[in-house]
């Protein structure tokens, strides 16, 4: 019986050992902006996702001054040169167009940044509202796009926020 219960406790330590590292999984994803509309915008975006909580980076470079849009479009095609390709923002739960964290937007709205004098611009943003390959499609942002947008988003016009000419796209892909 002891000799039991020495292998079943090392067995139980294993099995929590293996699901205290599974929980704690993290995954990283970082992908490459091209230009788009005749600009010179670059840059990459991380996604990490750990513990359900998606961190989105982005670094840009090559803007005009001020403020711009960027937001997650609905599917991972840029190969037109307006990127027009990559379809409309992502709104897999079909709410009004709106600020990140108001009471109406949509998982696609993250928001708008500066670009600073030298055109070099970044945006942070932390969700529980977005799994990088999850099951859940309503939160799965694999296959969508990241669109970096000429002007800001207003917030208010519907669907794109009146944010002007995409000038840089990155399909969200493995």
């Amino acid at each position: 019986m002891k000799k039991f219960l020495i292998v079943f406790s090392s067995v139980l330590i294993v099995v929590v050992a293996c699901k205290s590292v599974m929980d704690s999984k993290s995954t990283v994803l970082t992908i490459n902006l091209e230009p788009k509309s005749n600009s010179t915008v670059s840059g990459k975006a991380t996604f990490s996702e750990k513990n359900g909580v998606v961190t989105f980076e982005a670094i840009m470079d090559g803007l005009t001054p001020g403020l711009h849009a960027i937001h997650i479009h609905e599917k991972s095609d840029c190969s037109s040169a307006d990127g027009t390709s990559a379809g409309g923002h992502w709104n897999p739960v079909f709410k009004k167009h709106g600020k990140w964290g108001d009471a109406e937007y949509h998982k696609g709205d993250i928001g708008n940044f500066t670009a600073d004098e030298n055109g070099k611009g970044t945006i942070s943003l932390k969700t529980d509202e977005w799994c990088i390959g999850c099951d859940d499609e309503t939160k799965n942002i694999l296959n969508k796009s990241i669109i970096v947008h000429a002007n800001p988003d207003d917030f208010v016009t519907q669907p794109t926020g009146n944010a002007g000419g995409r000038v840089a796209c990155s399909g969200i892909i493995r």
